[in-house]
């Protein structure tokens, strides 16, 4: 009854509802389900305000490193509180139904974020590269005021394409059964519920993954290229050792972050075969394994960070 009832909404209304999913598959047995979720979220939320909090606390640590460290944690915590709310809410409550406008908001917080997060790993390449192999004009390339500016660049970049692309969605028409695969609203996910054409949707889709991962991924690369091309031909075996474990931080950042992504994109792309809960698992492992690892990657890796933290956590 309630499924015909949002499929007569739909045909009928200009803001159409949806229904969200936890897991498919698993809706028979979800108070069990939301104790990993809530386990995860936990650790996501205390982990990145720990970070966050070091960093604004301690002044040893105001440098532009962890500066963007920070803005690394501040958006991982963006990213987790852009989808708690509504998959807590299908794991608590069973409150399933979500709008078309609802949807639109919190997609533009959920990819918003994901794309700030992307263009703030090519900063810390960025930093990570000038740090190695320019290192006497670092604190003159890089200071505070640049940074400033590379955030709100950052943040000008992430509207200029985020926006559109959920505009876009408001004329499309959606008159089907429209269960969504996640317990939150995806963009890809959603255009595949369209009764109309969305070739524009997919177009604009297709320019922003090109202007973020297809951009940034090379950005990356190439900063590590030029890291190690200059670390191997002017430093010692010792020295090349300690060079490359400050950039383990950051690699294992961006591994936990583009590795979900990419499989996640070619599961929504070429996995129409795959079982429902492939896809579901997929998107909630890219929107919470960045949050939940990244605090942990550097508080072991980072010794300022890792000295920070048990100081923290022995006064307590």
């Amino acid at each position: 009854i309630q499924v015909n009832m949002i499929i007569l909404s739909n045909l009928t209304s200009k803001s159409p509802i949806f229904l969200l999913t936890a897991l498919p598959g698993f809706q028979a047995a979800p108070a069990w389900i939301s104790i990993p979720f809530c386990g995860l979220y936990a650790i996501a939320l205390s982990g990145n305000s720990m970070i966050l909090s070091i960093v604004i606390t301690q002044h040893s640590l105001h440098e532009p490193m962890y500066y963007l460290l920070s803005m690394l944690s501040a958006t991982d915590l963006g990213l987790t509180v852009s989808t708690m709310s509504t998959t807590l809410g299908v794991l608590w409550f069973d409150a399933r139904e979500i709008t078309l406008d609802a949807c639109i908001i919190q997609m533009f917080f959920l990819h918003g974020f994901a794309v700030t997060e992307s263009g703030v790993l090519v900063a810390m390449a960025f930093d990570r590269y000038v740090a190695i192999c320019n290192p006497l004009r670092y604190t003159t390339i890089l200071t505070n005021s640049r940074i400033i500016q590379m955030d709100l660049l950052m943040i000008l970049h992430t509207v200029v394409l985020i926006l559109p692309l959920l505009l876009l969605l408001k004329p499309v028409i959606f008159c089907r059964m429209n269960v969504l695969s996640h317990s939150f609203c995806y963009h890809s996910d959603m255009i595949k519920l369209a009764c109309s054409n969305t070739r524009t949707n997919s177009t604009c889709g297709l320019a922003n993954l090109v202007f973020t991962t297809g951009i940034d991924i090379p950005c990356i690369i190439l900063s590590y290229i030029l890291i190690i091309h200059s670390v191997l031909n002017t430093a010692s075996p010792v020295e090349r050792y300690k060079v490359f474990s400050t950039c383990l931080s950051h690699i294992g950042a961006v591994a936990v972050f583009y590795i979900p992504m990419i499989i996640l994109s070619f599961v929504h792309r070429y996995g129409w075969s795959f079982p429902k809960v492939v896809h579901s698992m997929m998107a909630n492992v890219y929107l919470l394994l960045p949050p939940v690892l990244n605090p942990i990657i550097y508080s072991v890796k980072t010794k300022q960070i890792r000295k920070a933290v048990l100081s923290l956590l022995l006064t307590k």
